[in-house]
């Protein structure tokens, strides 16, 4: 069992933001028959469905679909956004009895072109969040562009503590860098961190979860060790036309169980991963 899986209904996205590399692979949307095939196939393996890795998931035009098979396959579904669509979608979301969170990526709003609307974007952001929260729907806000393009997080802050009613920056944060603002709406903070990269040079990673504690499926059915492995270049295998347990036992992902477990990445993406250096800690 898995604590998560990442299943990309699409690789498609309405913004173009600086801290995402984006991918080169050929736009795809996951048909609903091909998700229900995926998604039966993960489900013995994590009870938590995280429905992205890249692209923006509300703009899947079949989400409600997608998310009725959810439902009926008992699975607690998590997403990512850049919020933009919460407005349009907040129907489809809050009707879903699977939704579980909804983790907005605030730090998106650089990329979406109208720098004068943040007032109107948070605006809109916080009430799908107040929405959610009735609903016992969890919506983590996150920043996570510390030492990035966070010149506006000051601003972000002062709205959120004009319509929270809380004094966001002395909000005492938890263990995980992240400030409860009110029941089901939480901010989270963290420092820009680069993607996986064969170019970048190595980061002395020597630990990740990866293989242990999540995976991920890309809309063309190639299972990925991690969320970040945007591109596909560990392909494992293709979930269409494998079963699971046969592309978790495979040589490659054994290799890269045993690597990190004795703290020795084995492949060489994992050696290049920004993010994989805080688990070094």
């Amino acid at each position: 069992m898995f604590k998560r899986i990442y299943l990309e209904i699409t690789n498609v996205c309405n913004l173009n933001c600086s801290f995402c590399p984006g991918t080169t692979r050929p736009s795809r949307f996951l048909s609903p028959a091909e998700f229900r095939i995926l998604a039966e196939k993960l489900r013995p393996n994590t009870r938590y469905l995280y429905l992205h890795v890249m692209g923006e998931p509300l703009l899947h035009p079949a989400l409600g679909e997608l998310l009725t098979i959810a439902s009926d396959l008992d699975f607690r579904v998590c997403l990512t956004t850049n919020g933009t669509l919460l407005t349009e979608r907040a129907d489809t979301l809050l009707s879903a009895p699977c939704l579980h969170k909804v983790s907005v990526s605030l730090h998106s709003f650089e990329g979406n072109g109208r720098q004068d609307g943040l007032a109107s974007y948070l605006n809109n952001v916080l009430d799908f969040s107040r929405q959610a929260a009735e609903k016992g729907v969890i919506c983590a806000l996150r920043l996570w562009n510390e030492g990035g393009a966070n010149a506006r997080n000051g601003e972000i802050a002062e709205l959120l503590s004009e319509h929270c009613g809380v004094d966001v920056k002395n909000l005492p944060y938890d263990g995980n860098g992240n400030r409860k603002l009110r029941d089901n709406l939480y901010l989270e903070s963290a420092e820009r961190f680069d993607w996986p990269d064969p170019s970048a040079p190595e980061r002395q990673t020597q630990f990740c979860h990866a293989l242990t504690q999540q995976i991920a499926v890309l809309c063309d059915g190639t299972v990925v060790p991690c969320c970040l492995d945007g591109e596909g270049r560990i392909p494992l295998g293709n979930l269409f036309e494998q079963e699971l347990t046969e592309i978790l036992a495979s040589p490659r992902a054994a290799a890269m169980r045993r690597g990190f477990a004795a703290r020795q990445p084995a492949e060489e993406l994992c050696r290049r991963c920004g993010y994989a250096v805080r688990f070094n800690r």
